[in-house]
C-alpha cells in the first residue's frame, strides 16, 4: 500500500488546472444561492435571521457543491491518475519483415505448379496469414533491386503488388540479389524495429552475394529448386541464413514463421517494456451517481 501511494501521480497534470475556474464557479454559484446575501446590504446583520423565514429547510448539500465535486473528479479522471506499470500492449508485437522475392523467366518455370513465382505467392500468403497484424515490407528483384513496398501490417495490399509481380515488368533481367539484401536492410533499419529478411528465390549465380554487415536482420530462404544445385545453399552459408526447401503441406511455412518470428530478431521493438497503468476510469461510475440528482425535477433551483 506504502509502495503505491509513493508511486502515485498524475500522467497529465495541466488538466488539475481545470480545478482553478472550477473552484470559482462553485464560489459564484454559493453565493447566488445564498437567500440571505441580497438582504446583508439593507438589514443588519443581527437582525437578518430573524427575518429571514426557511433558512431551515435548505438543502443539505446544495447542487453547486454537487457540481464543484462532479467537475473536480472529472479533473483528476482525465489528468490520468496512475500508480501501477503493466506490460506494453505492443511488447509481444511480431518482427517487421522483409520479403525479398526474385522475378526473373526461370520463375515461371512450371515444376511447381501452376509456376515457380505462383508458389512463392501462395507460400508468401501463408506466411502473411500465420503472422497476421505483423509489418511486412515487399522488394521485387531481378536485373535491379526494387522497393514495392515499406513496412506495412495490409497482408491484404501485399499479397494484391506480389500478384501484379512478372518478369514482364521488371526494368532489366539478371540477378541483382546483392542489391535486393542491401535494400531490404535498409527498409528495416528505416523503422528501427529489429526484423528479418525472407528470400524466396529458385535459384541464383555463384559469388552473387557477400557476407552480411555486422548487426544485420538474419536471412531465412524459401527455396523453390533444390538449394544445392541452385546456388542457394551457398548464399545461406555466406549470408549465415537458413534454407527452408518448399514442401507439397504447411510444414515449410511453419518452419519459416518460427524462425521469424523468434525473439532476437525483436530488439529494439517500438512499445518494448512497460507502461504506467493509468486508473482514471475508476472515477466514472462516480461521475454517474453524481449526475444523478440532475434528473430530478427543481433540482438545479433548489
Amino acid at each position: 500500500m506504502m509502495n503505491a501511494l509513493a508511486a502515485l501521480h498524475v500522467e497529465r497534470p495541466l488538466w488539475l488546472l481545470a480545478l482553478v475556474p472550477a473552484a470559482a464557479l462553485w464560489l459564484l454559484a454559493r453565493r447566488g444561492s445564498d437567500p440571505a446575501q441580497q438582504w446583508r446590504s439593507v438589514i443588519d446583520p443581527a437582525l437578518l435571521p430573524y427575518l429571514l423565514t426557511g433558512g431551515d429547510q435548505r438543502v443539505r448539500i446544495p447542487p453547486a457543491d454537487w457540481l464543484f465535486a462532479a467537475m473536480a473528479l472529472a479533473a483528476a479522471a482525465i489528468a490520468g491518475p496512475a500508480w501501477q506499470r503493466e506490460p506494453s500492449p505492443f511488447a509481444e508485437a511480431k518482427p517487421t519483415v522483409a520479403i525479398v522475392l526474385r522475378v526473373t523467366p526461370s520463375m515461371l518455370t512450371e515444376d511447381l505448379a501452376p509456376t515457380r513465382l505462383d508458389r512463392a505467392r501462395q507460400k508468401l500468403a501463408d506466411i502473411l496469414a500465420a503472422r497476421e497484424g505483423a509489418s511486412t515490407a515487399l522488394i521485387a528483384y531481378a536485373g535491379s533491386a526494387h522497393l514495392v513496398l515499406p513496412p506495412t501490417p495490409d497482408s491484404a495490399v501485399i499479397l494484391d503488388l506480389a500478384k501484379a509481380l512478372s518478369p514482364e515488368i521488371m526494368p532489366k533481367q539478371g540477378d541483382d540479389l546483392a542489391g535486393a539484401l542491401a535494400l531490404a536492410r535498409r527498409a528495416l533499419a528505416g523503422i528501427g524495429q529489429g526484423g528479418a529478411i525472407l528470400l524466396l528465390a529458385d535459384e541464383t549465380l555463384p559469388g552473387s552475394v557477400e557476407s552480411q554487415p555486422a548487426g544485420s536482420p538474419p536471412v531465412t530462404i524459401l527455396a523453390l529448386r533444390d538449394a544445392e544445385s541452385a546456388g542457394l545453399a551457398e548464399v545461406a552459408k555466406t549470408l549465415g541464413g537458413m534454407v527452408v526447401p518448399t514442401t507439397p503441406d504447411q510444414s515449410d511455412v511453419a518452419a519459416i514463421v518460427r524462425r521469424l518470428d523468434r525473439g532476437d530478431n525483436a530488439s529494439g521493438i517500438a512499445g518494448e517494456g512497460d507502461h504506467w497503468s493509468e486508473a482514471g476510469y475508476w472515477l466514472v461510475p462516480i461521475l454517474g451517481l453524481l449526475a444523478l440528482p440532475w434528473f430530478r425535477r427543481g433540482w438545479g433551483a433548489a
